[in-house]
């Protein structure tokens, strides 16, 4: 399995496929408890058939890459490793897309250099309130007292559309005891350093073309007067609204986000 190595016995995992004849590479950058693989599922050959390349990765902290258990995965490490994976690998004219905070991610990778000929910003824009700060908090206390599919529980009905509630149903609500996680987990270590994010990026300063999806089965991130505001003040923005989806668009609705993907890449 291809990985970047960073330190020792740390690495990120990824997988890459050059761009054909449309000459672009959709980028993806996980949310916090995403990987690479849900990209891959059918996202990504339906967009290496149309001639697009693919570049997916794991933070470290997630499936597959390495990390140290005294490394600290902060969202500025998180940050400088998409742009160090970029600047490796060079994939041609990047299209970052980014789920959740992983399109802020997206967004400061290109403040930081990495040249994107645009970017995809799933559910990403919110603003940095005590609303938002008590969210973050409480998943992380979530995880620290019950493991991730204690969070899963909570929040899933909130957060995707009902098609997708029932297929998870049987992997989540199992009926097992939960259990506090271990705290040297990658993902628990992402979930506690994520709660110091910046969220007041300057949403002004994309000039790339940004593709803005956002699905109304998000109850627990998606504040419409907040986002209606911070979409305005990107140039160059398109958006597409999913009322049949939720947080998780490139999974509850993969066919769909995949078309937009292929509109919005044709068109830049």
């Amino acid at each position: 399995m291809p990985h970047l190595d960073i330190a020792d016995g740390e690495s990120l995992y990824y997988e890459y496929a050059a761009p054909g004849a449309a000459g672009k590479t959709f980028v993806f950058v996980n949310a916090l408890t995403g990987n690479a693989q849900m990209w891959q599922a059918v996202i990504g050959p339906a967009l290496r058939e149309a001639g697009f390349g693919t570049l997916v990765y794991n933070f470290r902290g997630q499936a597959e890459s390495r990390t140290a258990p005294t490394t600290r995965p902060t969202p500025v490490q998180i940050v400088d490793d998409l742009v160090r994976l970029c600047r490796e690998i060079a994939p041609p004219k990047p299209i970052l897309v980014g789920l959740s905070i992983g399109g802020l991610f997206a967004a400061q990778a290109f403040a930081k250099g990495v040249p994107a000929a645009g970017l995809v910003l799933i559910n990403t824009l919110r603003k940095p309130t005590e609303r938002l700060a008590w969210i973050n908090q409480a998943m992380a206390h979530g995880v620290k007292a019950g493991g991730f599919r204690l969070i899963m529980e909570l929040s899933l009905p909130m957060l995707v559309n009902p098609d997708k509630l029932a297929e998870m149903r049987s992997t989540v609500q199992t009926g097992e005891p939960y259990a506090p996680i271990d705290p040297s987990d990658g993902g628990y270590r992402l979930m506690v350093e994520s709660t110091a994010t910046d969220w007041d990026f300057p949403w002004q300063s994309l000039t790339p073309p940004v593709l803005l999806t956002v699905g109304a089965h998000d109850r627990v991130f998606y504040v419409a007067d907040d986002v209606n505001e911070l979409a305005a003040r990107i140039p160059n923005a398109t958006r597409v609204d999913f009322a049949d989806a939720g947080h998780l668009i490139p999974a509850e609705r993969p066919e769909a986000f995949t078309k937009a993907l292929l509109d919005f890449g044709a068109g830049i």
